[in-house]
This record gives C-alpha cells, sequence and structure tokens, in this order.
C-alpha cells in the first residue's frame, strides 16, 4: 500500500491478486465467527411478547458468540466460510490487487511525492464497486447461509451447503437472483474499500514520517486498527441496511429497508452490532494487512 511499493520493480497483477486474495482468506477464516455473530445482530429485530417487550435473543458481541455455540455447536460459527472463502478470493483479491494500478492511473503516469488522499479514496471507489458486482453472488449466499439458525426438529435446512445454495437461489428465483442487494452492496462495499484502503495507506504514509517509525509489524497493526475504526464509522449504516435485505425479502427497495429500520428500530439500529463489527473489521484489517505486507514479499522481487 501507498509508497512503499516504489522501488519494486516487477510487481505482476497476478502476483498482487494471489497476495490479496490470500491475506483475505486467512483473514477471513481467523474472523469469521464474529462477522456470524455480527450478522444475527443485525437481523435480530425488537421482539414484542404479549405481554410487552421481551427479551433479546442475542446479547452483545461474545454473548451472540457464546448463544450460537450452545445452541448449534462450534462449527455454526463457521456457518458461510466456503461462500466467505469465495468471496474473500474473487473480491479482496480484486480490490485489493486492483488498488496499486488504478491508484497510480488517477494520479498519471511520472507522478512522484505522495499521492493526495483523494485520489486514494478515489481508487478505493473504484476497485471496490468493481470487485463486489463480480462477487456479489458470493456475499449473498454467504449472508442467506449465516442468518439461518437453529431449526426445530423435523424441519430441513433451505440449503445443504454453499454449492446448494448457488443452485437452488438460481432454480427458485432465477439468476438474477444472486445479485440482489447489489446496490447497497455496491455502496457498501465501495465506501468500506476506500474507507479501509485509503486510510491504511493515508495512516501509514503519516506513521513513517514520525522519527523512530520505520516500515514493520508495528506501523502495520497501528494503519490496520485505523483502517478498521474508519471503515466501521463509515460503513455500519449501509451495512445494517445490506445484510437486512439479503436476509429478509420483504424490503421493497434500500429506501424502504432504510425508512423502516429507522422508523421501527430508530436511528441507533444503523450502528447496530458496532462493537462487534469494530471488533470483526478491526481484528479483520489487522490480520489482512499484516499477511498481505508479508506475503507480497514472496511475490515481490525487490529492484537491484
Amino acid at each position: 500500500m501507498g509508497g512503499h511499493d516504489s522501488g519494486r520493480s516487477d510487481i505482476s497483477f497476478g502476483g498482487r491478486f494471489a497476495s490479496s486474495a490470500f491475506a483475505a482468506c486467512f483473514a477471513e477464516l481467523c474472523t469469521i465467527p464474529l462477522d456470524t455473530a455480527k450478522v444475527r445482530l443485525q437481523l435480530q429485530k425488537k421482539s414484542v411478547a404479549g405481554d410487552g417487550v421481551s427479551l433479546p435473543k442475542y446479547r452483545g458481541m461474545l454473548g451472540t458468540v457464546a448463544t450460537i455455540a450452545r445452541e448449534e455447536g462450534l462449527s455454526a460459527l463457521w456457518k458461510g466460510i466456503v461462500p466467505g472463502l469465495h468471496r474473500q478470493c474473487l473480491f479482496g483479491g480484486l480490490r485489493i490487487g486492483l488498488y496499486e494500478p488504478v491508484k497510480s492511473l488517477y494520479v498519471g503516469e511520472g507522478f512522484v511525492g505522495d499521492v493526495p488522499l483523494s485520489k486514494k479514496i478515489l481508487a478505493g471507489l473504484t476497485t471496490g464497486a468493481l470487485a463486489i458486482t463480480v462477487a456479489n453472488p458470493t456475499d449473498l449466499v454467504k449472508v442467506r447461509l449465516q442468518a439461518e439458525g437453529k431449526l426445530p426438529p423435523g424441519i430441513p435446512r433451505r440449503y445443504s451447503g454453499a454449492l446448494n445454495a448457488y443452485s437452488t437461489i438460481v432454480k427458485q428465483e432465477g439468476l438474477g437472483a444472486l445479485w440482489t442487494g447489489l446496490g447497497p452492496n455496491i455502496a457498501r462495499n465501495a465506501i468500506i474499500n476506500a474507507a479501509e484502503l485509503a486510510s491504511y495507506d493515508q495512516v501509514k504514509q503519516t506513521i513513517l514520517k514520525i522519527p523512530g517509525f520505520s516500515d514493520n509489524i508495528f506501523t502495520h497493526i497501528l494503519a490496520g486498527l485505523g483502517a478498521g475504526f474508519v471503515a466501521v464509522c463509515i460503513g455500519s449504516p449501509v451495512d445494517v441496511v445490506k445484510s437486512r435485505m439479503m436476509g429478509d425479502s420483504t424490503y421493497k427497495s434500500t429506501l424502504d429497508c432504510f425508512i423502516k429500520t429507522f422508523k421501527n428500530d430508530g436511528p441507533l439500529a444503523f450502528y447496530k452490532g458496532f462493537i462487534p463489527n469494530f471488533g470483526r473489521l478491526g481484528s479483520w484489517n489487522v490480520i489482512m494487512f499484516l499477511t498481505l505486507e508479508q506475503v507480497k514479499k514472496v511475490f515481490i522481487k525487490e529492484a537491484p
């Protein structure tokens, strides 16, 4: 990320894509239990019993993880890992792998010095939107598998696994259904991608100007945490709308979902699961960027 690619001569797109896809998949594998908990918390609407308000089933990040593990077994926390890895391979590989080339395209050839933040944001928006347009079906299947809680005895699961989910959705709802929620998904992923990559780039660039700091693991951790925090602050409302639209087909449009959520659950609903979201995105970013910085060394030979 950032200026540290300068001085490296032979950075192929294949190398970028492979290192980005590997880092994204590794981060996904480590953090998907937090993501499953986040999806369940976001889909949980205010529950009203006959005598007033009943207690919500899922409470807090760790409480949700514990409830899922207790009721459905530990493996339920990794529900959606197969489409999750499909998604990271495609989405992570494209959005992160294309970021540097697209950024270079925006600043023009022969540019020297620090890339302006506006160009970093523009590059992040572009690669996030492109990548999720390709990867939307994997996202949809992941959310559907994660959303399914414990079922009463005798009731079969909607899908037996990721591949079955892809084919069932196409058979029952048509091919276009795999791109359900593409609007909010493009908005969410373009915004979060720009927030993550541009802020990682910017924070790292700023840290490296402080005397005593160098391009090392500690700098990567700090920049990764900064990227995660900025991404959650900016992306949380669109993330809630996206999860609700993908998990519940009763919403007519993005705006309909936004208005109903605001009316029924109040403005704070858009920051529902903020802590789990930061737990997830913060740790995801730290793991992903740390892995990426190391794996890139394998693919990228230093210029003599």
